[in-house]
């Protein structure tokens, strides 16, 4: 396609922005001209975009590989939220709901589609979609093709098919977290053809890394200290086991911190009631096990706490990284036990594989002396990757810089019963914190009665702008990041609405 095609419009039109983020454009512009790509960008970094732009500029299909169905849900529906024809095809479906969504795709009435792993390997499936008007694949969370990533997947080695079943349509592989060897193995599993390679900076320097080796009594003053820190604004804690997640839920509950659990063994409605109540920020705390996360899209999460050593760096760096996706600063704290240390070997030694043992091994290494070496944790993150930062201390993490007070101060001790605080309004929405309420009793409105989840109605940040902003007009309102065109169509006047309510309430206090 024309080198000079202006991406600005389509942006606008259905995003809502006025520019890409870093590496974005040409991202795209690779895609666009029919190149094999390999993108490794950190969580909140915009790859989704990367795919879905390409997609409507050249009016053919995108078929994205994804591992999870809820993050398919979301992405569909997000999608269609904005005018964009997208769907999903798995066992979510009944089979006549599954036999319309083929149709449809040979058809070409979709710019994405998105199939799991699984469905791709069918026959059936490349028998179809060899008659579809395919664009070219997306594979997301691609470092799970390789046995040395850190959420190896069986299914997705039967991705390294797709050349050959598909060899005139570019392939495109995004991750977040891949080392070099990683990286390596995953060109070398999808026979990408001289790929055009973009790697980000895994350096997040909006992140406070903040480790810290603790007994339990202590961990837990920690835990509660952290929350009081960050009262009012959105926390994840991530606990080692389910029977840990409903201890720490109770636990804080007896602190006055509103907590609600999340691990794999809920009821399905549960989990999902759970979750939407933290996204739409009826609580403000959610607990959970590492089921919790992959996908989840809440850019204003400020802090994450884990309360036992992960598995390794990778799985460390996708967690924490669910903290400040808008840029603003977030604390990502580590609270580990000796006997943490000890428990991951235990693991690892009844492993009976030799090579997935080795691989095991070499993660505990690394994830160790992350956690007890005296250097700079984002050095220590960045040179796991493979990058090579050109500064030696990064003022953002606990050997780098003096820890918050709350790390140290005699408070922090105080697991006794407390009355609850009143939530403090984030600074993210400063100084009107009334329509902030507002806006998202509005949204929890409109979401719940879409049956959808309350970000793919409005983003936090741009429910954020809109409390600074205050627009009176439609015209106003596309000024915001995040409201394109279908947006404002769909919810415009409603969003004007609430607005309006807020002089009057505020002269009302």
């Amino acid at each position: 396609m024309p080198s000079d095609l202006d991406l600005l419009a389509p942006l606008k039109r259905y995003w809502g922005y006025d520019s890409f983020r870093p590496l974005q454009e040409r991202i795209v512009r690779s895609l666009l001209d029919g190149h094999d790509i390999a993108v490794v960008m950190p969580t909140g970094g915009g790859k989704s975009l990367c795919y879905q732009l390409p997609a409507v500029v050249m009016g053919r299909t995108a078929v994205v590989i994804s591992p999870l169905i809820s993050l398919m849900q979301d992405q569909a529906a997000q999608l269609e939220q904005v005018g964009i024809p997208a769907a999903l095809l798995n066992s979510s479906l009944t089979q006549a709901e599954q036999n319309q969504v083929v149709r449809r795709a040979i058809s070409g009435a979709y710019r994405l589609l998105y199939l799991s792993p699984e469905r791709l390997a069918r026959q059936d499936t490349v028998a179809w979609l060899s008659e579809t008007p395919v664009a070219f694949f997306a594979i997301d969370e691609a470092h799970c093709i390789s046995e040395w990533g850190h959420e190896f997947r069986p299914e997705y080695r039967q991705l390294s098919a797709l050349r050959e079943k598909f060899p005139d349509r570019p392939i495109a592989a995004f991750t977040a977290s891949a080392t070099q060897r990683v990286r390596h193995d995953i060109l070398a599993q999808l026979r990408l053809h001289q790929p055009d390679k973009y790697i980000a900076s895994f350096h997040r320097p909006n992140l406070r890394y903040l480790v810290r080796q603790c007994d339990a009594a202590a961990q837990l003053r920690l835990l509660v200290s952290a929350l009081r820190a960050h009262a009012g604004e959105n926390a994840i804690v991530y606990a080692p086991t389910v029977a840990r997640v409903g201890e720490t839920v109770e636990f804080l509950k007896q602190q006055g911190i509103r907590a609600i659990g999340y691990h794999g063994k809920m009821d399905a409605a549960e989990r999902q009631r759970n979750q939407e109540c933290w996204m739409s920020d009826e609580v403000r705390v959610l607990v959970g096990t590492i089921a919790f996360g992959l996908g989840i899209n809440k850019p204003s999460v400020r802090a994450v706490v884990h309360l036992a050593l992960p598995k390794s760096i990778e799985q460390y760096y996708q967690e924490a990284g669910r903290a400040g996706r808008d840029g603003l600063p977030a604390d990502c704290l580590l609270l580990w036990q000796k006997r943490d240390v000890g428990l991951l070997a235990y693991f690892i030694d009844h492993l009976q594989e030799p090579a997935e043992k080795e691989r095991a091994w070499e993660r505990y290494h690394a994830m160790r002396r992350f956690a007890e070496a005296v250097r700079c944790r984002h050095r220590q993150i960045c040179t796991h990757f493979g990058e090579r930062p050109k500064w030696e201390t990064c003022q953002m993490c606990d050997v780098c810089a003096a820890p918050p007070e709350w790390m140290s101060a005699p408070e922090a001790a105080g697991t006794r019963l407390q009355k609850p605080k009143r939530p403090i309004v984030p600074a993210s929405a400063a100084l009107r914190p009334e329509l902030a309420d507002l806006m998202r009793e509005w949204r929890r409105g409109v979401a719940k009665g879409k049956g959808l989840p309350a970000y793919v109605i409005l983003h936090d940040s741009t429910l954020e702008e809109i409390c600074r902003r205050v627009p009176s007009t439609i015209d106003e309102l596309l000024e915001i990041p995040g409201i394109g065109a279908r947006k404002a169509e769909a919810y415009g006047r409603e969003i004007l609405s609430v607005v309006a309510a807020f002089p009057a309430l505020h002269r009302a206090t």
